[in-house]
């Protein structure tokens, strides 16, 4: 589990696609790793397959994570976010954040907003019941509040909502948003506890309701 909150920006040193996956190459910086541990790497969930002294880490992409995250456009030199799995001391500044990505989402647009940014990001319209204006939200692994949220956008063929966003200087400089152009994709997760509520109420027995 996660929160959101990135800890640091890692590089990426290596791409290699076989066989629908990927091995992904990547500089973290973290110097005391272990084999096997969770990162979220813009958001998504990998394990640690190998590493060397310096936090030069290797993981493993399957078909099934590539078609539903934007890793299949990452290139050798792009800055990814990476955040380690919280510990049971850690506060939780951001919210619950699984690193399974739910759809991919487009930045529309940035503008600045005094010493801050505001983002509008398109999000494919299957998500909107689990977003709600002042709720939390996750685009490449980063925990943000919605500020706004715009119906009815068709992004290409797709129909949708956008996302009104303000990032604060901090977050602009120490994630990698800041890298980011209209049109790239960006790896968006709801959040969970809108999901449970969902299913909670369609199967609840005493609403009356069933699997069917």
């Amino acid at each position: 589990m996660f929160s959101g909150i990135i800890e640091r920006l890692g590089r990426v040193r290596g791409v290699s696609l076989r066989d629908k996956a990927m091995d992904l190459k990547i500089a973290t910086g973290l110097k005391d790793l272990e084999l096997g541990e969770s990162i979220a790497v813009n958001g998504v969930c990998l394990t640690v397959g190998s590493f060397d002294p310096d936090g030069l880490a290797d993981f493993h992409l399957s078909g099934e994570t590539l078609s539903r995250t934007g890793f299949s456009q990452l290139q050798e030199g792009d800055v990814v976010n990476l955040e380690r799995a919280v510990a049971a001391n850690t506060r939780l500044s951001g919210h619950i954040v699984q690193g399974h990505v739910d759809g991919l989402a487009a930045l529309s647009s940035v503008e600045n907003a005094g010493d801050s940014y505001a983002l509008r990001v398109f999000v494919p319209g299957g998500l909107r019941q689990y977003v709600v204006e002042k709720g939390s939200i996750t685009f490449d692994g980063i925990s943000l509040t919605v500020n706004e949220l715009h119906e009815d956008i068709v992004h290409g063929n797709e129909a949708g909502f956008e996302v009104g966003l303000t990032i604060i200087p901090h977050t602009w400089s120490h994630t990698a948003l800041s890298t980011l152009k209209p049109g790239d994709r960006i790896n968006v997760e709801v959040d969970v506890l809108s999901k449970y509520v969902e299913t909670l109420l369609r199967f609840s027995p005493s609403l009356g309701r069933s699997a069917s």
